[in-house]
Order: C-alpha cells, then structure tokens, then sequence
C-alpha cells in the first residue's frame, strides 16, 4: 500500500487563526494515530503580519519538517497568495478564501477549491472562525484525516474559549466540510 503523506501550508494574516488551524489538523491526526511535524511562522507584526503554518502528515515516519513545496496550500488572503501560489507542489491543491483574496489563481497545474470562508465564518456569528471554515474544507477535500477527530479536537487547541466559542468553532469546521 502506497504511502499517505500531505505536506500542507496555511498562510494568511496575524490574527486569522492560522497557527490554530495549524495546530487543530496536526492534533487531528496525532488522534488517529498518524505521525506530524509542523512548524509555525509569523511576521515581525503579530496582527496584521504575515503568518504560516507547515503541517505534515504522514502514515510513515517523517524525516524533515521543512515543507518547500506543499502538497496542498490553504490561502487566507491576497498577499499569501501572491508569496506561495509559485511553491505548490504540480498536481498540488490551493484552497483560497475568496471572501480575503480578490485575485485568481494563474497556475493551470494545480486544482483550486474558491470557498469564501470569512463571508460563511460571518454568517455563523464569528469572521475569525474563517480558519475552521478552510480547515473544513481540506478535510473534505483531502480526506488525510477525519472530520469527527478535527471537531473532537477543537477544545484542545481553544483550551481557555469559552463553550460557545468553541461551539461556534465546530459549526464552522462542519460548515467548511459541507455539512
């Protein structure tokens, strides 16, 4: 049986959630027993600056936790997606929050899933759960892990929200996913 393994990029702004988006795939897949190395970056500003978070996941062990080309890039905003589109791996994946990026993805040799995760985060009662809402939607469309781990994991990685920012949270995991 061939290897499972997505390497993936989330990228956006200081105060998007990324290093919890990050952080709720990675816990996810350590639930199922699958082996994780992430790294998480920010810019100089915290809020407002640029943020990233790299995540692999593998049914193997993991020999580097350095991601140069990711299999699948979850793009927050326009300035991410101006710095990473070129770094997707061929045949990789971008998953862009339109409701953030005003441009389009110009590489051809990458499938592309538009979804506006802020406008659907706000319709639910909360823009910032727009990382959930993307979070979501890579499960969806990865299937690297399942989406009852990532809502069972939500409190882990909001260990001091309160429930009903927790809750908000699972509505808009469920959300990205489809259901």
């Amino acid at each position: 049986m061939p290897e499972m393994k997505d390497e993936i990029l989330i990228a956006g702004h200081g105060g998007q959630g990324i290093v919890v988006a990050g952080s709720l795939i990675a816990n996810s897949a350590v639930s199922e027993g699958l082996y994780v190395c992430g790294m998480f970056s920010y810019g100089v500003e915290i809020r407002g600056g640029t943020a990233n978070s790299t995540i692999i996941v593998s049914d193997e062990k993991i020999g580097s936790p350095v991601v140069v080309n990711p299999k699948t890039a979850l793009i927050m905003n326009t300035p991410s997606l101006e710095r990473f589109e070129k770094d997707v791996e061929k045949g990789g994946l971008i998953i862009l929050n339109v409701s953030e990026c005003k441009k389009k993805v110009s590489r051809k040799d990458v499938g592309v899933i538009e979804i506006p995760a802020t406008k659907i985060a706000d319709e639910l009662g909360n823009k910032k759960t727009a990382n959930m809402v993307m979070v979501g939607a890579y499960i969806k469309n990865r299937g690297t892990i399942k989406i009852q781990s990532a809502v069972e994991n939500v409190r882990g990685v909001l260990p001091k929200a309160e429930i009903e920012v927790v809750k908000i949270n699972e509505r808009a995991l469920l959300k990205g996913y489809g259901k």
